[in-house]
């Protein structure tokens, strides 16, 4: 009997920590600049707006827009051969800023411009991956 290999799992830095926090606990995390008040993500050690190092948490709505998509039929890694065909998507979050997560949902159901929002697939006891299903 063989063993699904895991998926993996993203290390934790001291710039995600609070990122990842967010999503073990459900929350979708974005960073907000103290002196610009410019939103950002992935996170960063300085504001891309000005430079700034006064960043702080806050929760997203979790909603957003597909951008663009794509379909998966040959995954690179063992982990994801189950999952395959899956779709992986650019999201414009509610907030502005765009990220890369699955979508949740048949191929032939994506579309840009889809709603979304966001839930949260456990990796490890400590990361979850956010991932979004339609609206």
């Amino acid at each position: 009997m063989s063993s699904r290999p895991a998926k993996p799992a993203p290390t934790p830095t001291g710039e995600t920590r609070g990122y990842w926090e967010g999503c073990r606990a459900g929350e979708l995390r974005i960073q907000r600049c103290a002196r610009c008040a410019h939103v950002q993500l992935p996170p960063r050690r300085f504001c891309g707006g000005c430079l700034g190092e006064d960043l702080r948490w806050e929760r997203a709505s979790g909603r957003g827009v597909v951008r663009s998509w794509s379909v998966v039929r040959i995954p690179l890694s063992a982990a994801f051969v189950p999952d395959a065909p899956y779709v992986v998507g650019l999201v414009r979050l509610a907030e502005g800023p765009t990220l890369m997560a699955a979508l949740r949902c048949n191929p032939d159901e994506a579309s840009i411009g889809a709603e979304v929002e966001v839930e949260f697939e456990p990796r490890s006891e400590e990361i979850h991956v956010p991932c979004f299903r339609l609206r």
